[in-house]
């Protein structure tokens, strides 16, 4: 089992920068996947950003080139850096642990663009 607690959100403007942080309460180093999802009110969620154990990342299109995902092996935390950001990044974001199945969310933080 991995509990995430999710926190850095907030209120930017555009153009702005956020530091999402995501502490796990095991290693994230041996952590098959582990990714930031975002749910805009009205909205499906999706799939931001997912680095693997390997250290293979992806982005989803609309978030390349702006925002960044990194872990730190030493502080059990996985990061999303985002910058230059848009009201449309306006979400929850949730992080997810699969260290293989099942699954695990974090509870969500806030992040809100204003224009």
């Amino acid at each position: 089992q991995v509990q995430l607690v999710e926190s850095g959100g907030g209120l930017v403007q555009a153009g702005g920068s956020l530091r999402l942080s995501c502490a796990a309460s095991r290693s994230v180093f041996s952590i098959e996947f582990m990714g930031w999802y975002r749910q805009a009110p009205g909205k499906q969620r999706e799939l931001v950003a997912v680095i693997l154990s390997g250290g293979s990342i992806n982005y989803a299109d609309s978030v390349k080139g702006r925002f960044t995902i990194s872990r730190d092996n030493a502080k059990n935390t996985v990061y999303l850096q985002m910058n230059s950001l848009k009201p449309e990044d306006t979400a929850v974001y949730y992080c997810y642990a699969e260290p293989p199945s099942p699954g695990y969310w974090g509870q969500g933080t806030n992040v809100t663009v204003s224009s």
